[in-house]
C-alpha cells in the first residue's frame, strides 16, 4: 500500500509559485528577461524562480547559469534574423537534466515537467537536454528557423 501512495505522488508533480507564471510573462511580454531558470524547491513543494538573466545576457551567461549536476527548467527568449532579414523571436521551454545528477532529481523534474510546462502559455518549443552539446545555439536556430 505504501508503494501504491508514494507512485501517486510522484506522477502528481509539483505545483507552482505565482512568481513563476509572472516572471514568464515578464520575459514574455515586457523583455525583461533573456532567460528564467527554475527549480524545484522540495520544502515547499512547488517550482520557484531560480535565476533571472537581463534582456542583455548573451546564450553563453544562460548554459553558464545552467548547473552541471542538477536538474533545472529553463526559459530562454531566442531572437534571429530570419533569412527575409525580419527579426524574430521565439520563446524555448528547456527541461535540463545531466546525465550526472541525481536520480530522485531527474524523477522529480520529469514527473512535474508537464504541469509546469502548461503554466507557460505561449512557449514556441521545447528541448528535453542531458548535456551541453544537446543546447548547442545552431540547435535553437535549426528549431527556430
Amino acid at each position: 500500500m505504501a508503494l501504491l501512495r508514494s507512485c501517486s505522488n510522484a506522477t502528481s508533480g509539483m505545483g507552482v509559485a505565482d512568481h513563476c507564471k509572472d516572471t514568464f510573462l515578464e520575459l514574455q511580454r515586457k523583455k525583461t528577461h533573456r532567460y528564467v531558470i527554475f527549480k524545484i524547491d522540495e520544502k515547499r513543494k512547488e517550482v520557484v524562480v531560480d535565476k533571472t538573466g537581463g534582456a542583455t545576457e548573451s546564450y553563453d551567461d544562460f548554459m553558464a547559469s545552467l548547473p552541471e549536476n542538477d536538474c533545472r527548467y529553463a526559459i530562454y527568449d531566442f531572437d534571429f534574423v530570419t533569412d527575409e532579414n525580419c527579426q524574430k523571436s521565439k520563446i524555448f521551454f528547456i527541461a535540463w537534466s545531466p546525465s550526472v545528477s541525481r536520480i530522485r532529481a531527474k524523477m522529480l523534474y520529469a514527473t512535474s515537467k508537464d504541469r509546469f510546462r502548461r503554466e507557460m502559455d505561449g512557449v514556441h518549443y521545447e528541448i528535453q537536454a542531458t548535456d551541453p552539446s544537446e543546447l548547442d545555439l545552431e540547435v535553437l536556430r535549426d528549431r527556430a528557423h
